[in-house]
C-alpha cells in the first residue's frame, strides 16, 4: 500500500508491517499519513476481522525522524508549524476508530511517536527483552499526539508520570504489570502470538465484537479532545526554546544535556 508500509492477509486477520527498518522505523509524516490511510482502508472492510501492526528488523521503532525534528535556525511559519503539529493526533484518532480489534507486536525499542501508536491499538504483545517509554521530556518537549490520556487510563496518574516525565525506557517484563504490555513472550514467538490473539478475536461475532471496542473506548476517552485540545500549542513552545535545540544536540552526540529551562 506504501514504501512504509506491507499488508498480508491471513485468513480473517491482516498483519500490517512498518518496514523501515534500516532507520530503525524512525517516523516521518510521511509514514504518519501512510498508515493514516491504512487505517482508513479498514472502514469497507467486511473481510478483515481483526488487524495486527508490528514493525520489521530489530526494534519496534525508535520514534520520530530526528531528520524532520530540526533544531536549526531556518524554520517555516509558526502556522504550518502548528498546522503540521495536528497530524500525530490525527493519526492516533484513525488507529482507535479501526472498527476492528487490532493487536500490536513489540520487540526490541519503542519510544516516542512508536509507544503512542502501540498504545492506540486495543492490546500489545512485547517480546521479553524490549523496552518501551516515551523519550519527549529528554529533547524539552511535552508528550503530545493526544497520546497522554491513552497512557494514563492503561497505567494510572502516577505510573504515566514516571513513564512520560522521566523519558526512561522500561523493560516489557515491568509493562505486563503496569497495564501498558497485554503480554510478554519470547521474540521467536511474538508474531505467532500477535496473530493468535487476532484469530482469537476474528472468530467471535463482529459486530457484538465492534460494537463493544467502541463503546469502551469513548467512555474511556469521553474527555480527551477537551483536555488535550492545547497539547501542539504545549509543543510549539517547547521546540522553540533553547532546551529543545540542546537535546536535539545531545541525542545525536549521545551526551547527557545541560537544560537551563530557557
Amino acid at each position: 500500500m506504501s514504501e512504509y508500509f506491507k499488508l498480508e492477509r491471513r485468513g480473517r486477520v491482516t498483519i500490517v508491517t512498518m518496514d523501515r527498518a534500516e532507520r530503525h522505523n524512525a517516523i516521518n509524516r510521511a509514514m504518519m499519513q501512510a498508515l493514516i490511510e491504512v487505517a482508513h482502508s479498514f472502514e469497507d472492510d467486511e473481510d478483515t476481522r481483526a488487524v495486527v501492526l508490528r514493525a520489521a528488523g530489530e526494534n519496534f521503532s525508535f520514534g520520530a525522524d530526528l531528520d524532520e525534528m530540526g533544531g536549526g535556525e531556518s524554520r517555516p511559519s509558526i502556522i504550518k508549524i502548528r498546522r503540521q503539529a495536528e497530524l500525530g493526533a490525527k493519526l492516533m484518532r484513525s488507529l482507535r476508530d479501526i472498527h476492528q480489534p487490532t493487536i500490536c507486536a513489540v520487540q526490541g525499542i519503542s519510544t516516542g511517536g512508536a509507544t503512542c501508536i502501540a498504545t492506540a491499538c486495543d492490546f500489545r504483545i512485547a517480546s521479553r527483552e524490549a523496552r518501551m517509554g516515551y523519550g519527549e521530556v529528554k529533547l524539552g518537549m511535552n508528550l503530545m499526539w493526544h497520546a497522554l490520556p491513552t497512557c494514563v487510563q492503561l497505567v494510572g496518574p502516577s505510573r504515566a508520570k514516571q513513564l512520560i516525565m522521566s523519558g526512561r525506557l522500561l523493560p516489557a517484563e515491568t509493562l505486563v504489570d503496569w497495564g501498558l504490555v497485554d503480554e510478554v513472550c519470547e521474540r521467536e514467538a511474538l508474531n505467532a502470538r500477535a496473530l493468535k490473539w487476532a484469530e482469537e478475536y476474528a472468530a467471535l461475532p463482529p459486530i457484538s465484537v465492534q460494537m463493544i471496542k467502541r463503546s469502551i473506548n469513548r467512555f474511556a476517552g469521553a474527555l480527551d479532545e477537551a483536555v488535550m485540545h492545547a497539547d501542539a500549542d504545549q509543543w510549539l513552545i517547547g521546540v522553540r526554546s533553547a532546551d529543545f535545540r540542546e537535546g536535539i544536540r545531545a541525542l545525536k552526540e549521545k551526551q547527557p544535556g545541560q537544560f537551563r529551562g530557557d
